[in-house]
């Protein structure tokens, strides 16, 4: 199975957030079980949460190239962005994400933002209902 693991859930994990902790590491210890993916779109994002969060660069891209040895990078084009220009989902970022997985043959999307991928082409479920389905 080929999983696009959304922004949210990386920094759940990297940041220990309270709440979503424990499904996000899961998600992300269960890598192994799955074919996983971030967008190319998301990687910045990351590392700029990251040196945000620590106000550490290294520590920020230490810890992206420890998540590239865990997924790959799902490429954003060009077409992925005008695609997104005519799509039905409301959020342009998440337009983005949906158009590069249905180019790159993604599976499924995993977020806690369920919402706004409404109306994707793709399968969207949460880090739980994802675990429950890997189990």
């Amino acid at each position: 199975m080929k999983a696009l693991i959304d922004t949210n859930i990386i920094i759940d994990s990297l940041q220990s957030r309270e709440n979503f902790l424990e499904d996000a590491r899961q998600v992300m210890l269960r890598a192994c079980d799955y074919d996983g993916y971030i967008a190319a779109s998301s990687v910045t994002d990351i590392f700029y949460l990251q040196y945000r969060f620590f106000r550490n660069k290294k520590k920020a891209r230490d810890n992206l190239t420890d998540l590239l040895k865990l997924f790959e990078i799902l490429d954003t084009t060009s077409d992925d962005c005008r695609s997104a220009l005519r799509s039905s989902i409301v959020d342009f970022e998440d337009a983005v994400l949906v158009e590069s997985a249905i180019r790159g043959g993604i599976d499924i999307i995993v977020t806690r933002n369920k919402k706004d991928f409404r109306d994707s082409n793709i399968r969207v479920c949460t880090p739980d209902e994802f675990l429950r389905e890997l189990r």
